[in-house]
């Protein structure tokens, strides 16, 4: 078997995860193989020589996007010539839209295989960037059906692989066990998921609380369990609980742990949704944007519904409230009778979680050696 160079760019963590487990997945394949590109803790623990660290890359947000746009253009430059010198096999794209396509459509040009793995919201606005895949991507791997079938539309050549998550969550989880592990009471649970960035926190936090306090009329016996992202998280909840009186556990991070646990989840719109989906727990999704910001996403955003779980199923089946329409108590009224049931959405979940179980990063390296194959 002849020695194969692969060059794969992760952003994120979220992407050093899939990059991993696809490494490991070519490696059983093909056991003659390099890996060089950017990458984190798990890609390099699987082989991968990373030019540079890849917190370098992990930047949220416009504007501390803007602060740091010198070094992030002159990274890429380098990372393009070094890569055309190496001249991989096949280079593949890990998330990372903004910084990654435009290295495929260089190495491309230069005669190098590109590889994009998970497509950015191309279907859901600035749906121009289609042509630009195109022109510079050999192979989309999706996680998702409904992206593989805007990709075959637009003529992009495909794969949708499945989803990681979907691998290894189980079908079944188990809510006492999680409750145990947790050490929570019995009786009815809901998590509370205002999102993971300080901003969300910020305009979800408080109505969720809120809501919080309206369900335990609505519910009795209700309690609260609040995985928080990190300690700045946590000190948001902490300062917004001040002077309430509510049953709320807040968990350091996790958030499987407590999904597992709970009855239903009320849940900012983001991937979390999607993980709630996989462990089958009913629940209702809400957003706040900043009036502008919203405004401005009403006019771009080409598609009905906001939420994952929706985008899936490709009809109404979790309740989205966003802007003004998500109020405490419009919110708590959703919310209850799903505490105790929900069973028209679980079975929805289902149906999705076996879809979306295919063994991702076997299926990715499968249609990346075929690729190389055509070759």
């Amino acid at each position: 078997m002849a020695e194969l160079c692969v060059a794969l760019v992760a952003g994120e963590a979220s992407g050093d995860i899939l990059g991993a487990g696809l490494m490991r997945a070519l490696k059983a394949r093909h056991p003659q193989v390099r890996f060089i590109g950017v990458g984190g803790p798990l890609m390099q623990a699987e082989g991968l020589t990373s030019y540079f660290p890849m917190e370098r890359l992990a930047v949220m947000g416009l504007v501390e996007v803007l602060g740091r746009l010198r070094e992030l253009l002159k990274r890429r430059k380098e990372l393009i010539q070094t890569l055309i010198a190496e001249r991989p096999d096949v280079f593949i794209g890990i998330d990372a839209p903004d910084f990654t396509l435009n290295i495929e459509l260089n190495l491309r040009k230069a005669g190098i295989k590109t590889v994009h793995y998970v497509s950015p919201s191309v279907w859901a606005w600035r749906q121009k960037r289609v042509l630009k895949i195109r022109e510079g991507c050999d192979l989309m791997l999706t996680l998702f059906p409904f992206e593989a079938r805007f990709y075959e539309e637009k003529g992009v050549p495909v794969r949708f692989v499945g989803h990681p998550l979907a691998d290894s969550i189980p079908l079944d989880a188990d809510r006492n066990a999680a409750r145990e592990q947790l050490g929570l009471v019995e009786g009815p649970l809901v998590a509370l998921m205002p999102g993971s960035r300080g901003g969300e926190v910020g305009r979800l936090g408080a109505l969720f609380l809120d809501t919080a306090q309206r369900l335990r009329e609505l519910v009795p016996g209700v309690h609260f369990v609040s995985p928080c992202a990190n300690a700045e998280r946590r000190a948001q909840l902490e300062q917004m609980l001040q002077g309430r009186d509510l049953p709320v556990t807040l968990l350091d991070g996790r958030s499987h742990q407590a999904l597992a646990a709970c009855d239903a989840v009320l849940i900012a719109s983001g991937t979390a949704t999607l993980e709630a989906l996989l462990f089958k727990r009913p629940m209702v999704v809400a957003y706040r944007l900043a009036p502008l910001t919203y405004w401005i996403l009403k006019r771009l955003v080409k598609s009905p519904y906001v939420s994952l779980p929706n985008l899936l199923a490709q009809r109404m089946l979790v309740p989205e409230l966003l802007q003004e329409a998500a109020t405490a108590e419009a919110l708590a009224q959703t919310l209850a009778p799903l505490v105790q049931g929900g069973v028209q959405q679980t079975e929805g979940f289902d149906q999705i979680h076996r879809t979306l179980r295919r063994d991702a990063s076997n299926q990715a390296a499968d249609a990346v050696l075929t690729l190389l194959e055509s070759r």
